[in-house]
């Protein structure tokens, strides 16, 4: 008697790629690795969006998660980092690369663009969606970009949104990887409409035969309070200080146990990614384009994914999950400013108005 071993079942794709009416829908595919973002994903939603852009057929994208948890928890670090600690950091620049390009596609495409910002969206899942002409919020949102925990910085052009949100509140983002709900992220600038969990379903397929604005206004709703927005006061005054060590004294000076926590998480991070992040976003603040926010996100991840800090806060938090990195330098007032500044200089394979150049290709 013999027993036939049955067929290999085909790989289930990454992104799933479908058109239903005037719809192409981009859904990200890794439910167990709450659908991180993998290079293969970004030529995949690249490839998409670039046939699309000149599909007459196809009026709307939408770019969704699946499973239950949430959009997207990011870039598929833990891959990088295997990547960088083999010695070959050069496959995470080129990761950075294609994923930035796509993000500047994102900001610059011609048709409205839907993002389903539901559960989790950290990181690159703020990347893949925040750039977009019609971000959704639920009540399930928890957004952030949880960078300085892991040695790294606030990228995928996060900084331009960061640095343009009122009151110091950005910052507070980018320095603490503190996570905010969907009535924080409409406040904030990150999202445009709340709809209820619940009703994305029908909103997806009203997205097949009706304009964007159109569908999205039947089923959005009045988002609830915003709960960050009640921290405004030492907020706005902390994060007003000029260095990151005046910003933590500030924290703990003010007398709430939310500032007290702010400081706590700030002290936790590791130093260099604080300072880097804080110089980040205030010269994003004075930028003209995401497209250069992008250029300048290039730059300071080149050096970044060869720091000691970065790979170290990966194997803390995600290989070994420890949760005990050891920062070098371990604490704020021993990062020099000059040490920060290199981290904004040109590369060795700089290629400083990249994705400018690819707005202009597509123009």
């Amino acid at each position: 008697m013999t027993t036939e071993t049955p067929p290999a079942q085909p790989a289930e794709p990454e992104v799933i790629v479908r058109r239903a009416g005037h719809l192409g829908h981009l859904i990200l595919n890794r439910p167990r690795a709450l659908n991180a973002i993998t290079p293969a994903m970004v030529d995949t939603v690249r490839e998409a969006l670039a046939a699309w852009r000149e599909d007459d057929g196809v009026r709307t994208v939408l770019v969704s998660g699946a499973g239950e948890r949430g959009l997207c928890a990011g870039g598929d670090i833990v891959n990088l980092h295997r990547t960088v600690t083999e010695g070959h950091p050069e496959g995470a620049d080129e990761f950075f690369d294609i994923e930035y390009t796509m993000n500047g596609e994102i900001a610059d495409y011609p048709k409205p663009f839907v993002a389903f910002m539901d559960g989790i969206v950290l990181g690159g899942g703020v990347g893949i969606s925040a750039h977009g002409s019609h971000r959704v919020v639920t009540e399930r949102t928890r957004l952030g970009m949880p960078e300085t925990g892991i040695g790294f910085f606030p990228d995928v052009g996060g900084s331009w949104l960061l640095s343009r949100a009122p009151s110091g509140f950005g910052t507070h983002m980018a320095l603490t990887s503190q996570h905010v709900t969907g009535a924080d992220a409409l406040a904030l600038g990150f999202a445009d409409h709340f709809v209820p969990s619940d009703a994305l379903a029908d909103l997806s397929r009203a997205l097949e035969t009706r304009e964007a604005d159109e569908a999205i206004a039947a089923v959005a709703t009045a988002a609830p309070p915003a709960p960050l927005l009640e921290h405004r006061r030492w907020i706005e005054s902390a994060y007003a200080a000029a260095t990151a060590e005046e910003i933590v004294s500030a924290l703990e000076a003010a007398g709430d146990p939310a500032a007290a926590e702010a400081a706590a998480q700030i002290r936790a991070k590791s130093p260099t990614s604080v300072k880097v992040t804080l110089e980040l976003v205030r010269r994003a603040a004075r930028m003209a384009s995401v497209h250069e926010v992008l250029d300048q996100d290039r730059r300071v991840a080149y050096h970044l994914i060869r720091s000691d800090d970065m790979s170290e806060g990966i194997r803390a938090q995600l290989v070994d999950k420890d949760r005990n990195p050891r920062w070098n330098p371990a604490s704020l007032d021993e990062v020099r400013d000059e040490d920060v500044a290199a981290v904004f200089a040109p590369s060795d394979t700089d290629q400083p108005t990249r994705t400018q150049a690819v707005k202009e290709a597509l123009s």
